[in-house]
């Protein structure tokens, strides 16, 4: 991390030089005296923060280069804060006089500024001699790096192999259905060719321990006599595993192993590797794959065959686990759950309390403590290891170890182990993707999150920079997906539209990143449990009430506030408070305030020049202050679920601005949410970097509007609403201008309002999302020619003509809902239609009575939602043919389709939806939905 605050340092000393900002010469000196110190700093930091914890001397000297660092940063903030209001424009007399006086000011100010970035210099320099120039030069620190990668990777064999030994003692409660999948899978004969199991999770899943059992299986050593177990680790040496496979090989035929192979160089050990196997059905284990690179180096040894040959993998990272099962050998990836409730609770029980059931008396506690495992057989096992050793009928004890197992894992070797395992995962990220990952420990246990929440937060603080031909988003996003990749973010609540996708960190993973973004001073956190700030806070996180701050606290160097108090504990009045009574909080980037009790805008807001990121969300803030515009940096403002309806003119001024969303949701009784959108300036296409938009009134700005939204270039996302038939015209023309729109959403302000919209000739070929709530009679002819769209939703469009015909052929749709969008009797999905389809949805079709899916249509559907279709007599003929359907909702239905679906009925449907696992039959009413299981 000491790495990754010089990288941050290095960017903007280099903006300030290569950008010509105005300097006085002193001032340009430290910046570049400062710049060239700590470039020459910066290859040994690669190699220090890899083994800073291994060696306390080195974690001091990185320790203090990094507060240093964020020392310089903290002074050349101040210099764009200051200095920055001068270039804006002032006129007239006045403005002549402010020009003068603030000239004065600047100076002094630019004296002392550069006086502070003299002294940061000097201290880096001290830092440097202290510890002996480094205290290495270039090539023994490479050797100390080395070295200690070498003993991190002995240590990590014996962790490993601790691991496997650990769970093997618990019983391995869970394993045997995994295990019996994977051995099935080794033992296919219909297979022959070379393939890939690839088995996939985040650290202390069991991974090594399933793959171990499924390796020594008595029916896989029959068929496979010709085995090698290799651990691969983050830090390998190729030469040293390709003689490992060697010697295991030969040892699996008592043969000794060739002297003269210790001395052979890669490519002759590949060789001989190559020729053993050749003509051999063999079996080969590469536990804990770190890297693509990796594999390439690793799986040219391994000959192609047609002898039923198989490799197995383990591996953390699923673009590794995916790479070895799509690469010339192809394969299977499995990947790898947590244990469910029951089987945490049995693995506990049998480990804790010797294969007896737990006591009453221990039962809560035992939960309490079981519930922060969150299924992890490593952690389970870990924790019961050491309740095992405690007296049953002393409470006490256990109550102890509970409050100590909620602070953190280093009261305890074995709870130590569990925590060096997962931080593996960490030490492996590249220094911009820790920054990123430090940041989620700023949010409360069990928050979720979307990935656009997140990324819009890394964005403003400067953590995401600009990639050839990618936005910043879409690096963002690559991020993102990097971390779920490697297992340290988990999926809360799935979603076909991203945008409701959820997630959440594990309890221990946030335990690593919470150690270690306190030990790196990245951020702070004050609760009610924690309500000091003892330290000048960078990042801070606040869910407690004002009341119950003690101490004296530093605010000058927050870049980021969020706040998470409970109901009423942060009022407008306070907040104010906050800012006035912690400083001017200037240097501020990213102010997060969702779900607070405000009523009022906080005028003390609008001083925050260097503010990114505003989210108000889910306040009950009514209105936004002309004053606004001076907030000429601001890039993203959520006002979603508040109770803003209008935009002021002011908000033109800021022209850094690519995010607004402004809406507040509204449940109108039907299956989904409605949305009421803001009024918007009408020349609202002046914010030329605008990719996000929404949800805005049509009617309020008329033609000048729909005009205006065509000069939206980079425009991706475009909600808009009470839109009326004269819109049309405009509308269109505008729509074939936004090339980049990822997202359409158009609505009429009335259900019978006719929505024009079908004369767009070129429409956006990235497009994936389409939402067109109103009268189209007839399916605009550019829908079916959006190649990307994943979900399409009509509402209202009264449709004469089955629409599916032209749909069915759309490549990537994976959601499909139709609301009062159809008036014919039948639909029909034909065969080979609609490939990718996983949801479909038809609601208050008054008119329908028939649906037909022919063999071969929708093979991947998994969810059917039939809802206020009353004429229609009997569930979809052909619903037996979709095999992956694992839902299906009847609601609000005709007596006669439910009269059907009863096993006892002489006509009974039951049969043909026996095969889906769940079918709900229920109603909606002003309560909401309701609704019981078939069974």
């Amino acid at each position: 991390m000491a790495e990754s605050a010089v990288n941050f340092l290095l960017e903007k000393l280099s903006f300030l030089l290569e950008e010509e900002v105005k300097l006085l010469t002193g001032f340009r000196e430290e910046v570049v005296s400062l710049k060239a110190e700590l470039e020459s700093m910066k290859a040994f930091l690669h190699v220090a923060d890899a083994v800073e914890d291994e060696d306390e001397e080195i974690k001091v000297w990185v320790k203090q280069v990094r507060e240093a660092s964020f020392d310089a940063e903290d002074i050349l903030d101040e210099y764009f804060y200051r200095f920055a209001e001068q270039h804006q424009k002032r006129h007239g007399f006045y403005g002549h006089l402010f020009k003068i006086a603030h000239t004065i000011k600047t100076l002094k100010s630019l004296h002392r500024i550069a006086s502070e970035l003299r002294s940061i210099k000097s201290r880096v320099s001290d830092i440097s001699s202290r510890h002996q120039r480094y205290r290495y030069n270039s090539n023994i620190l490479q050797d100390e790096g080395s070295s200690s990668s070498a003993g991190r990777k002995s240590a990590l064999y014996e962790l490993r192999r601790d691991e496997a030994l650990l769970l093997e003692e618990g019983q391995l409660v869970g394993i045997e259905k995994p295990k019996q999948e994977l051995v099935s899978w080794l033992l296919k004969d219909e297979v022959s060719n070379v393939q890939v199991v690839a088995v996939v999770g985040m650290g202390g899943l069991g991974k090594t321990t399933l793959v171990y059992q499924v390796y020594r299986d008595d029916e896989v050593k029959q068929r496979f006599q010709h085995r090698a177990w290799i651990t691969v680790s983050q830090s390998f040496d190729l030469r040293e595993l390709l003689v490992q496979i060697i010697e295991q090989l030969l040892r699996g035929i008592a043969q000794p192993i060739p002297n003269e192979t210790y001395f052979k160089d890669i490519l002759s050990l590949k060789q001989d590797v190559i020729c053993f196997l050749g003509d051999k059905k063999y079996l080969i284990v590469l536990d804990d794959l770190w890297s693509v690179g990796s594999w390439d180096d690793l799986k040219n040894a391994f000959p192609q065959n047609n002898h039923g040959s198989r490799l197995m993998v383990t591996s953390r990272i699923v673009e590794v686990a995916s790479a070895t099962t799509t690469d010339r050998f192809g394969g299977y990836t499995f990947p790898l759950k947590p244990l469910s409730s029951e089987e945490s609770w049995n693995l506990f029980c049998a480990r804790t309390f010797h294969r007896k059931s737990c006591p009453n008396h221990l039962e809560d506690i035992s939960q309490d403590i079981l519930k922060r495992c969150m299924g992890l057989p490593l952690a389970i096992v870990a924790v019961s290891g050491v309740l095992a050793t405690k007296d049953t009928s002393k409470i006490s004890e256990w109550k102890i170890f509970r409050r100590s197992f909620e602070a953190g894992f280093d009261n305890n070797d074995k709870l130590k182990n569990v925590k060096k395992i997962l931080s593996l995962s960490f030490s492996d990220l590249p220094y911009r993707l820790k920054s990123c990952f430090l940041y989620l420990s700023l949010f409360p246990e069990d928050f979720m999150f979307s990935k656009l929440y997140i990324i819009n937060i890394w964005v403003a603080e400067g953590f995401i920079r600009e990639m050839e031909d990618m936005t910043l988003e879409e690096v963002g996003e690559w991020y993102f997906n990097e971390l779920c990749n490697r297992s340290l973010i988990e999926t809360a609540a799935e979603d076909v539209d991203e945008a409701f996708k959820y997630f959440v960190l594990h309890d221990l993973v946030r335990e690593i990143v919470l150690q270690k973004s306190k030990d790196q001073n990245f951020a702070t956190i004050i609760s009610e449990q924690n309500p000091v700030l003892l330290e000048p806070a960078r990042h801070l996180s606040v869910s407690t009430t004002l009341e119950n701050f003690r101490g004296g606290h530093n605010f000058s160097r927050v870049r980021t506030l969020l706040l998470f108090g409970a109901k009423g504990s942060i009022s407008s009045i306070s907040f104010s408070e906050l800012c006035s009574k912690y400083g001017r909080l200037k240097l501020l980037k990213v102010l997060d305030c969702q779900g607070l009790p405000l009523d009022t805008f906080p005028e003390c807001i609008t001083k925050l020049y260097n503010l990114r990121y505003l989210n108000l969300s889910g306040t009950k803030v009514a209105s936004i202050p002309r004053t606004i515009g001076r907030l000429r940096n601001l890039e993203m403002l959520n006002l979603e679920n508040s109770l803003v309806e209008e935009l002021p003119a002011k908000i033109l001024q800021l022209h850094r601005l690519f995010r607004v969303m402004a809406f507040q949701s509204i449940n109108d009784g039907s299956a989904f949410t409605k949305n009421i959108g803001v009024r918007v300036p009408k020349d609202i296409g002046n914010l030329k970097f605008l990719q996000d938009l929404g949800v805005i009134r049509a009617s309020e700005g008329g033609l000048e509007l729909m005009r205006s939204l065509g000069n939206l270039k980079q425009l991706r996302t475009l909600d808009i609403q009470q839109l009326e038939a004269e819109h049309g015209a405009a509308l269109c023309s505008a729509i074939e201008k936004l090339g980049c729109l990822r997202r359409l959403y158009m609505e009429t302000g009335e259900e019978a309002e006719i929505l024009e919209v079908q004369n767009i000739s070129s429409p956006p070929q990235c497009l994936k999302r389409l939402y067109m709530y109103g009268r189209l009679e007839m399916l605009p002819q550019w829908v079916p020619r959006l190649s990307s769209l994943g979900v399409l939703r009509l509402r209202w469009s009264k449709l004469r003509l089955d629409p599916l015909q032209s749909l069915q052929a759309l490549p990537n749709l994976q959601e499909l809902i139709f609301e009062k969008a159809h008036d014919g009797e039948e639909l029909c999905i034909k065969a080979g239609g609609f490939q990718n389809l996983k949801h479909l949805t038809f609601i208050c079709l008054s008119g329908l009575r028939k649906v037909t899916v022919e063999q071969g249509a929708m093979p991947k559907l998994q969810e059917l939602w039939l809802e206020d279709c009353k004429l229609l007599e009997e569930v979809p003929l052909g619903v037996e043919f979709l095999a992956c359907l694992n839902k299906l909702h009847i609601i609000n239905m005709g007596d006669q389709l439910l009269s059907k679906l009863d096993p006892s009925s002489q006509d009974s449907d039951y049969l043909r939806v026996k095969h889906v696992p769940k079918v709900y039959i229920g109603s909606r009413d002003a309560d909401g939905l309701h609704e019981t299981k078939l069974s």
